[in-house]
């Protein structure tokens, strides 16, 4: 008899059950403003950032200034990565689950790893003409990435897979060949995007390379964003999931134009198309998905101000005039960026 009670009402109970988890479920949230807060002021320029876990952000830029800020008590602890007599311009930054890494722009390229002994050990150097690297991610805790500008026909792209210790350059027989000059804008440290064993890497020609199996086998796929002049392109792009990415640019000699600087995928990067054409925002040098959004939420900065969009870039909002260069979301109403002599906390409402 229990037993044929039960199963009468059990749809009826199923009901119930998605009626609460759905109503627990945290709608996105949808901001108008932000509160800006200086955290950390210095006569360097910070163009690279990234969370080692939840309550540290660390940093790396001009001068070879690196460091790290607590975001709980905003304690700032910086230090200065000498080579010889030269102090690197650091534009990309990356982190495993045990070391943080930096790597500089221009020549000599020079990555270093934080080392068993407390200091930077450099891990990786490449000297040339052409040599200019911008961006680094890890897909885990052994294998990881960086780019830089195209060398002998190429892409620069170098792999480790032992976690950081070593890294070695793809040939350019495993990569497309790539137009005259491409490289990428060490803007923000977001010409890579990873999802999964996905990467994305968006460049001055406007182009989107995808690797889906680790950075060891390279396709390209052009997109409509504007792409003719050499401070034209793609200056940062980032996936929500496999299949919903985003990517941002102009050019930022003639930073008031809205003229074909957006796009955006719904396919992984099969195919891209042109989104709020002609309408603001302007130049920006980062994007990033907003967390827990469905894909729907994106915050971008530049010089030129911050930018908000609730309906997955369709419209935008102007929420500050204030300058950055690079934004990392904490959580999804809390962020930080850095730019010119800066880091600042984010607090969006």
């Amino acid at each position: 008899m229990g037993k044929h009670i039960y199963m009468k009402y059990f749809p009826l109970l199923t009901v119930f059950i998605l009626i609460a988890a759905c109503s627990k479920k945290e709608k996105p949230k949808h901001f108008s403003s932000v509160k800006i807060k200086t955290v950390f002021e210095d006569s360097v320029s910070i163009r690279a950032i990234e969370f080692l876990d939840d309550k540290t952000l660390a940093f790396a830029g001009s001068g070879g200034v690196y460091g790290t800020v607590d975001v709980i008590t905003h304690t700032v602890r910086a230090n200065v990565q000498a080579y010889d007599t030269l102090y690197p311009e650091f534009r990309a930054v990356g982190k495993t689950a045990s070391d943080f890494f930096m790597l500089s722009a221009g020549n000599p390229a020079l990555l270093y790893k934080t080392g068993d002994s407390g200091t930077m050990e450099l891990v990786y150097k490449e000297e040339g003409e052409g040599v200019f690297y911008d961006s680094m991610k890890f897909w885990n805790d052994r294998e990881g990435i960086a780019i830089g500008d195209s060398m002998d026909g190429c892409l620069s792209i170098i792999i480790t897979r032992d976690g950081g210790n070593t890294w070695s350059k793809l040939p350019c027989s495993q990569l497309p060949e790539a137009d005259e000059g491409e490289g990428a804008f060490a803007a923000s440290n977001t010409n890579i995007a990873i999802v999964g064993n996905s990467a994305w890497v968006a460049t001055t020609a406007g182009a989107v390379y995808k690797s889906m199996d680790k950075g060891k086998t390279w396709s390209k796929t052009a997109t409509p964003i504007v792409n003719e002049k050499p401070a034209e392109g793609i200056y940062s792009i980032n996936f929500y999931d496999e299949r919903i990415g985003f990517a941002i640019g102009g050019d930022y000699t003639q930073p008031q134009s809205n003229k074909a600087n957006k796009i955006i995928t719904r396919d992984g990067g099969a195919t891209w198309q042109l989104v709020a054409d002609g309408e603001e925002p302007n130049y920006k040098s980062c994007v990033q998905y907003l967390p827990n959004s469905d894909g729907a939420g994106l915050v971008a900065v530049g010089f030129t101000g911050i930018s908000y969009s609730q309906d997955s870039g369709q419209h935008w909002k102007q929420l500050s005039d204030e300058g950055f260069y690079a934004l990392r979301f904490l959580n999804d109403t809390v962020a930080y960026a850095s730019g010119r002599n800066r880091i600042a906390r984010l607090i969006f409402k």
